[in-house]
This record gives structure tokens, C-alpha cells and sequence, in this order.
């Protein structure tokens, strides 16, 4: 079964690898800073359309994050 917490650890990941900053995916989202941290946290999770345009920016596949493809 896929959970939240495998969601977020492939996210922490996928953000990780990507070489960049909270600071800077806040900026290309257009959201503030600690909303990404609050992702990274598991407090909250990206609406639809803000997870598809977090896979573009990390250059993610988004099946990947989502543990589709285990």
C-alpha cells in the first residue's frame, strides 16, 4: 500500500537530487519558502496543480514521487 510517508521521503528525494533550494522552488511555484518546508515536513502536501509544476521544475517523474512505479 502506498502511504503519505513514501510520498514525502521520494519528494525529499526528488528535491534533494535537483540541486536546488527550498528558496528557490518557492520562487519558480510562485509560493513562499516555508510552504515547500511544510511539504518536506509532511505537514501538508502540493495541491494537483502545484505537484505537476514541482515535477517539471525537478525535472520528476511524477509516477515516481507518487510510488506508482515501485
Amino acid at each position: 500500500m502506498i502511504t503519505l510517508e513514501m510520498i514525502r521521503e521520494r519528494l525529499i528525494e526528488s528535491i534533494s537530487t535537483s540541486g536546488l533550494t527550498q528558496t528557490e522552488i518557492a520562487k519558480r511555484l510562485g509560493i513562499k519558502q516555508p510552504t515547500v518546508g511544510q511539504y518536506l515536513s509532511g505537514r501538508s502536501m502540493p495541491a494537483l496543480d502545484t505537484f505537476a509544476n514541482l515535477c517539471k521544475i525537478l525535472d520528476a517523474d511524477p509516477a515516481y514521487i507518487l510510488c506508482i512505479n515501485q
